[in-house]
């Protein structure tokens, strides 16, 4: 069986409230991918070491809602276990934290948008000549939106990363990092999540996009009722399930093709935004009671 690991991206006092990365990957993979194994990963609690990988087949790095940039030194935990999967030459997936995390350890920059926050969708989002022809965006059409809540960006690119997709806000939101044996690929925006995943990071009294509140409600009803998306400038084919996740689902492809068609196309917005397995759920929490005393940066 083909074993995925998702590396948390956030701390333990953040996805003790609620915050965890992992958890829209697990219910993601658990609804289209029932034959895949997932297994959850905290570099802020415990370090990643190469015998953590000894029987995985892909690496995912999760989103964050830490107040910090991934070139900190706080966030040093993650960027050491990114360096672990490189060495392991495992094939990654990152959204949003996790592609600006890959960036930064192959020698790119982030910083600050100078555009401010992205948030509730990305829109008219272009494609790069590579893009057009690239398997990750195959389902996307030019001046696509997408889930997305950011304060960082990619600002200089790796040498090893080819442009994908961008838009007027950030000029990076798609990469893929495809040479000397690496299979990277990566969004600024979350295919992970829907609406409502977006609406619960602007929701976290404690977060850093609190000021954005206003739009929990229009978030929350939009996947119920994706009509309500041309609000944010999405429309209701890039709010679809098999659309929205496209990119992400391209990837599971990539490293473990279906021996069958795809649920995927034929999975409802219920489906595709509940929990499907609540025992895989308590595993993203498990790591908390594991912390070391003094790790957990929060008070």
């Amino acid at each position: 069986m083909t074993t995925i690991l998702i590396v948390e991206g956030n701390t333990p006092a953040t996805v003790a409230r609620g915050r965890a990365g992992a958890t829209a990957f697990v219910d993601t993979l658990a609804g289209v991918r029932p034959d895949l194994h997932t297994r959850i990963a905290a570099p802020y609690a415990m370090p990643l070491s190469l015998c953590d990988l000894e029987d995985i087949d892909a690496v995912i790095f999760t989103g964050a809602a830490e107040p910090w940039s991934v070139d900190a030194t706080e966030a040093a935990p993650q960027r050491a276990a990114f360096e672990v999967v490189l060495n392991a030459g495992l094939p990654v997936w990152g959204s949003c934290n996790g592609m600006q995390l890959a960036a930064v350890v192959l020698g790119g920059a982030v910083g600050a948008s100078p555009n401010g926050l992205e948030v509730g969708m990305a829109r008219d989002i272009w494609l790069t000549g590579v893009g057009q022809y690239h398997p990750m965006l195959a389902a996307r059409m030019p001046g696509y939106a997408a889930p997305s809540v950011h304060r960082d960006e990619v600002t200089v690119l790796p040498d090893c990363m080819n442009l994908l997709a961008g838009n007027d806000h950030s000029a990076v939101q798609a990469v893929a990092c495809e040479t000397g044996g690496m299979r990277i690929w990566g969004t600024q925006y979350h295919p992970e999540l829907g609406a409502g995943g977006i609406a619960a990071y602007l929701s976290d009294a404690d977060g850093i996009f609190t000021e954005q509140s206003r739009l929990v409600e229009l978030l929350q009803a939009i996947d119920g009722n994706p009509a309500l998306g041309l609000h944010l400038g999405a429309d209701a084919r890039d709010l679809s399930p098999a659309v929205r996740a496209s990119e992400f689902l391209a990837w599971i492809d990539m490293i473990a093709p279906a021996q069958a068609l795809s649920p995927v196309a034929g999975m409802g917005y219920e489906q595709a935004n509940t929990p499907h397995n609540p025992q895989q759920a308590h595993e993203i929490h498990a790591f908390l009671a594991e912390t070391p005393p003094g790790h957990d940066r929060d008070a």
